[in-house]
């Protein structure tokens, strides 16, 4: 693990779920201090070391300040955010609905928008910090079923890259990462039959994350890194 991120702090968004829970787990290993935001309550088998910030609307700007600024107070700085929080719905055109594309860019470009925006006046006071978002291989190549979901991962890429151009200068890096499948539980029940070895596990992306949070990624910015395993 990047020994960089001894003692640094860092909010990991959707932090409840698989990915956000392995990411949580991976720094606490490499030393960070770690906040983990998400819209449930508090999971009742935390990840030991880590804060667990429970019941906050990423989609409600005032609330997703208040959840980053709980954590800097806590930590007594803040010098990363990764964005996971989001979600995927399937979904073909005909006879599709406008609200699953209303759907798909609240879930996950909002919260990332919000949480970021959070995040920032706190980077800048450091004078560098990481911002990571979670996007997906979908952005570069939409599915059948996919369109809303693709979009809306499509712009987390543009809105990553717009970032990393308007803080290039002031010391924040603005990175994404592009996942193909990810192995969880409820993909492993949505495809059964699939080869789940072809898939790319929370753990090996985690370790992807946590290089971009560290200080060897210091001249990366603006990087869609695609992290497909085998698909």
């Amino acid at each position: 693990m990047p020994h960089s991120l001894h003692s640094r702090a860092v909010v990991v968004t959707g932090g409840f779920g698989v990915l956000g829970r392995a990411l949580g787990q991976a720094l606490v290993q490499a030393g960070a201090r770690v906040a983990l935001v998400g819209r449930g309550p508090a999971p009742a088998d935390p990840v030991q070391g880590a804060l667990a910030l429970g019941g906050v609307d990423l989609g409600n700007a005032a609330a997703a300040r208040a959840a980053v600024d709980e954590a800097a107070r806590q930590f007594g700085r803040l010098d990363g955010l990764v964005n996971v929080a989001g979600g995927f719905e399937w979904e073909k055109m005909e006879g599709g609905s406008i609200d699953a594309w209303e759907r798909m860019f609240q879930i996950n470009v909002r919260t990332a928008v919000l949480a970021s925006q959070a995040a920032l006046p706190h980077l800048l006071a450091q004078g560098q910090g990481r911002i990571v978002n979670v996007g997906s291989a979908a952005a570069e190549h939409a599915g059948l079923g996919m369109g809303a979901y693709a979009a809306s991962k499509s712009a987390v890429a543009r809105l990553t890259e717009a970032m990393a151009e308007e803080f290039k200068d002031r010391g924040i890096t603005v990175n994404a990462v592009l996942p193909s499948i990810i192995d969880t539980p409820a993909n492993r029940a949505d495809m059964p039959k699939a080869d789940t070895g072809r898939w790319v596990t929370p753990q090996a992306l985690a370790s992807v994350v946590l290089f971009l949070l560290s200080d060897d990624a210091a001249p990366i910015t603006g990087a869609l890194v695609p992290v497909k395993g085998r698909t």
